[in-house]
């Protein structure tokens, strides 16, 4: 391995701290209610990482089946 993935790694922690920061800021880890859209828009916001700064707000909308009576 080169010195290039070491850089890779580097870039993509910096690029996953950011998003969590991002997160953070947006104050999705105040909360207390845990549904999967909370979690999948928490998740898309860390991997949107520095996008986020420019404008782009992920949210995700997912519905779960209730069970049958």
């Amino acid at each position: 391995m080169g010195r290039g993935s070491g850089i890779g790694g580097v870039i993509i922690a910096v690029w996953l701290i950011i998003g969590v920061i991002a997160a953070g800021q947006r104050g999705y880890f105040n909360s207390d209610e845990a549904n999967c859209a909370k979690a999948g828009t928490i998740i898309v916001t860390i991997i949107a990482g520095p996008l986020n700064y420019v404008g782009v707000n992920p949210k995700i909308n997912c519905t779960i089946p209730q069970p049958s009576k």
